[in-house]
């Protein structure tokens, strides 16, 4: 009967871990969301995954506009999926696929401020990081920005939540393995 309640517990714990393996990127890095960044570069080497997030940080006068791959290649502004202005915005990849970004102001997709990513079905592989950058340590990029999309579009809804900072919030896996090696210990023990 104990061994039944440690398996139980063991796996209530590494359920409540295994959602924090997910990587937050902050979109642009330092640099932001704004004019004159080069997404292309930033997307280089980077492995998206369902579960992963993208932070937008921007100042007054721009949006973080999901947009199909028609409307991403033209730069067409005004059929958004999905629209945000806030200033911090936070998009869950939650289905994977071709994702499109751009930046509603007329002018400013043109300008540079649009960014495609593929998000893979699988977890990622990235460690997860407190800095504002996280970099997967394995895996290759299907990324593509600006260059014009060859996928179709797919129409997600993202979850946008208000976000302040990029900092993760993650437990890495040898934490995780830690905790539940712990947490079986002390079973045991009782």
């Amino acid at each position: 009967m104990a061994g039944a309640g440690v398996v139980c517990v063991a796996f209530l714990v590494l359920c409540a871990v295994m959602p924090s393996l997910a990587t937050d990127y902050t979109v642009g890095d330092s640099s932001g969301w704004a004019l004159g960044a080069d997404y292309s570069t930033w997307t280089s080497g980077k492995t998206f995954a369902v579960g992963d997030t993208l932070v937008f940080n921007y100042g007054g006068g721009h949006t973080v506009d999901e947009v199909s791959a028609s409307d991403y290649s033209t730069c067409t502004v005004g059929n958004a999926i999905t629209s945000d202005s806030s200033g911090a915005t936070t998009v869950s990849l939650k289905k994977a696929g071709t994702h499109y970004f751009i930046c509603g102001v007329i002018g400013h997709c043109g300008g540079g401020m649009k960014l495609a990513v593929t998000v893979e079905a699988g977890q990622s592989t990235a460690p997860p990081t407190s800095s504002s950058s996280a970099t997967p340590s394995s895996g290759t990029a299907t990324t593509t920005s600006p260059a014009t999309p060859t996928a179709t579009a797919t129409t997600t809804t993202p979850t946008y939540t208000n976000a302040h900072s990029s900092a993760g919030n993650a437990l890495s896996l040898s934490v995780a393995v830690v905790i539940t090696w712990l947490a079986l210990f002390g079973l045991v023990l009782s």
